[in-house]
């Protein structure tokens, strides 16, 4: 009897020896909160992930115990590093909660809880560039857009392997937007973009747009500045034969007023009259198109040198 008494002294010691030990260690902090932490908190479904609990106390043997809810997933001892715990996130209910527990002897304490995300990566996004061109500038509007991928999405220009522009975010499905001014060159220009979302390591970029030279064997510019000369000389010849088709007329009129008989009625010998009047009409209309002809020219000269 006294034997059994002795053993129940004992273990009751012992209870009330481990109380004020874990009473001391949460006074003295001696097993302080853990951590749990990944290297990201977005994901894509399926993904292998791992999470770190970290107990900053290096010298007590600790258990650590992963916790999704109420539901202990892993359990590892060790002391003094960080204990990892390896997972995969494939449905909706392996986002979390999660909790790391820390315990020695009968004290614990847990870490607060953390959370994953699902994302969908990017695609290679589409890069278009429209170009406004002047005598010696060209001004550039360069548009990005990736058409899959989990917004907010981030965009960066590039001009061959040079960032030109600053992060562009945007969070609705609409293109990026960038705007460079360059002078006229004999160079070639390439330029790319890049697109990039909460997804560590899942950037993607356009394929290389060019931009032709405007130097060297001349080209759209040098055609826009040969234009209006193109265009002076076809005026003076639409003029110059519609100047001439009045003098014809004018000459055949008059030969025709002089004739001793009216249209239709000249006898067959005078053959040099013969065919005046079927041919005035024609000759008319041809003269008017020709003026008319010379008219646009003129006013399109006028409005490309104006612009121009």
């Amino acid at each position: 009897m006294w034997k059994k008494s002795f053993l129940v002294f004992l273990f009751s010691l012992s209870v009330q020896k481990a109380a004020l030990d874990c009473e001391r260690v949460r006074k003295t902090n001696e097993l302080p909160s853990p951590s749990l932490h990944s290297e990201t908190d977005t994901v894509r479904r399926g993904q292998n992930v791992s999470l770190s609990c970290l107990q900053q106390n290096k010298s007590l043997e600790i258990t650590y115990f992963l916790f999704r809810g109420d539901k202990r997933l892993q359990t590892q001892d060790g002391k003094g590093e960080p204990v990892t715990f390896n997972l995969t996130v494939s449905e909706a209910h392996d986002l979390g909660p999660y909790k790391c527990k820390v315990q020695v002897a009968n004290c614990s304490k847990y870490s607060l809880p953390f959370n994953f995300t699902f994302a969908d990566p990017v695609t290679a996004p589409v890069l278009n560039i429209s170009v406004i061109q002047t005598k010696t500038d060209r001004y550039i509007t360069l548009r990005c857009i990736s058409f899959n991928g989990s917004l907010p999405i981030n965009y960066i220009f590039f001009e061959k392997n040079i960032t030109i522009s600053p992060v562009i975010s945007k969070d609705v499905r609409k293109p990026a937007e960038f705007n460079i001014t360059k002078s006229n060159t004999a160079e070639v220009k390439e330029y790319r973009c890049k697109a990039k979302n909460r997804l560590p390591d899942h950037a993607k970029y356009s394929k290389p747009v060019t931009i032709p030279s405007t130097g060297g064997d001349c080209g759209p510019f040098c055609l826009q500045l040969l234009l209006p000369g193109l265009l002076l000389v076809l005026i003076i010849i639409i003029l110059v034969l519609a100047f001439w088709m009045l003098r014809k007329y004018k000459a055949r009129k008059a030969m025709k007023d002089s004739a001793p008989r009216v249209c239709r009625n000249i006898p067959m010998e005078a053959g040099i009259y013969a065919n005046v009047c079927e041919n005035q009409a024609g000759k008319r209309i041809l003269f008017e198109i020709l003026v008319g002809l010379g008219f646009l020219s003129f006013t399109f000269f006028l409005r490309s040198y104006t612009n121009g």
